[in-house]
């Protein structure tokens, strides 16, 4: 039976992520293609994560109490398959933006959930969860691959009715919502919980270096929007055909699980997690940073520093909040971290990200955009505040190997 879940789990974070990644990084050249502007194209990213900060509450009070957990997916799935086919039809902003906030309350509390359905039926989830998770991300690289070839073949790109990337997310969610009437039975717990968990997770931020981390988590994060946004864009200026922008920017998941499978448990044992983070936070500058330099080569090689950002500062952020929490908080704490950062940080950013994309400073005469300016942007808050962090905080942690495989 363990065996059978482990697979039925990994073909389960296949599609999730498949969904999200069929669209959220190269979304944005459709966008401008059809009119909008810069504000707009962040407003339309930022629903998402305005999902992320409403939804989860929702959804895990309807699986702890009412449904069990793989009829809400199988129901949210399809229902969010209906929602994306009818915003990827849209080409005037304000319904667009209304579809795809509809859209966002279904699929943000799955994020979670598909989580949870896991811990509550693998025989060793510490063990098992982050090698089922990381069919996620295969899941997010084969659907760039599959849109790329969709796109070489039948030239879907070009098709003026809606949004080919959305419609393959639309489809995928779909196939999402009918497999997921096959998992598991998870029934609700009913289990009420501390009622003020998330409070006494909040006094951690009493704790400076607790603080000092969370400040800048949420403040590198709002930068990862000038990432996801325009880099699909940014490409397609320097020459890369629009068609394989999919495909070309799978170089960063690739990067992210050779990083996890081989490097970032040496740098927790080396170096601890104070040292992994700090790394980690460097990528992102030191990526913006490549990306001033005109040339596609060197632009698509800085892709993978993506690997090092995510898995050395963001699971290892994980890992911190784990050791820093007591045991009836823990999760409260994980959730704070994902509020700030999956959530409000990702929000914020994404509206930050358009409101530049529109100033007139950043672009050159004819509209185009001046892409070293623009990445400058970024590059200096992120060094800023790894430098803020270096000073600041002051958590010289080691982390055990059970803490390590847990995450």
């Amino acid at each position: 039976m363990a065996k059978g879940n482990k697979a039925l789990f990994g073909a389960m974070m296949f599609l999730q992520y498949a969904i999200w990644g069929a669209w959220s990084t190269s979304l944005y050249p459709y966008l401008d293609r059809i009119g909008f502007s810069g504000p707009q194209i962040g407003s339309i990213f930022s629903c998402l994560f305005l999902g992320c900060m409403i939804a989860p509450f929702i959804g895990g009070q309807i699986v702890d109490r009412w449904m069990p957990t793989q009829v809400f997916l199988g129901i949210a799935h399809l229902a969010g398959a209906f929602l994306m086919y009818k915003a990827a039809v849209q080409l005037e902003f304000q319904s667009m933006w209304n579809w795809m906030l509809l859209y966002s309350l279904f699929f943000a509390p799955t994020l979670a959930l598909t989580n949870s359905i896991c811990f509550r039926n693998l025989a060793n989830p510490a063990q098992d969860f982050g090698r089922v998770r990381l069919w996620g991300t295969i899941g997010w690289i084969v659907v760039g691959l599959l849109i790329t070839g969709a796109r070489t073949v039948w030239h879907t790109e070009a098709w003026d009715k809606g949004c080919d990337l959305m419609m393959a997310a639309a489809i995928a969610s779909a196939l999402m919502g009918v497999f997921c009437f096959f998992l598991p039975h998870t029934p609700p717990t009913k289990s009420v919980g501390k009622p003020f968990a998330f409070l006494e997770a909040l006094s951690l931020l009493k704790d400076r270096n607790f603080f000092v981390f969370m400040f800048v988590s949420f403040i590198i994060t709002t930068e990862l929007q000038f990432y996801y946004i325009p880099t699909a864009g940014f490409l397609v200026d320097l020459g890369a055909a629009e068609e394989r922008i999919p495909a070309i920017l799978t170089v960063a998941q690739v990067a992210e699980i050779l990083v996890l499978m081989f490097l970032l448990h040496l740098a927790l044992k080396k170096w601890g997690v104070r040292t992994t983070m700090v790394i980690g936070m460097l990528a992102w500058p030191l990526r913006y940073f490549l990306f001033c330099i005109p040339n596609l080569p060197i632009c698509v090689a800085a892709l993978t520093l993506h690997g090092f950002g995510y898995a050395f500062f963001f699971v290892a952020s994980q890992i911190y909040v784990n050791m820093k929490a007591k045991d009836d908080v823990r999760a409260s704490a994980q959730a704070m971290l994902t509020f700030f950062t999956l959530g409000l940080g990702l929000f914020l950013g994404s509206k930050l990200t358009g409101w530049i994309l529109s100033l007139a400073f950043f672009q050159m005469a004819d509209g185009k955009m001046i892409w070293w300016k623009f990445f400058m942007v970024p590059a200096g808050i992120c060094l800023a505040m790894a430098l803020v962090f270096v000073l600041f905080f002051k958590d010289e942690i080691k982390a055990s190997e059970e803490e390590i495989e847990a995450l």
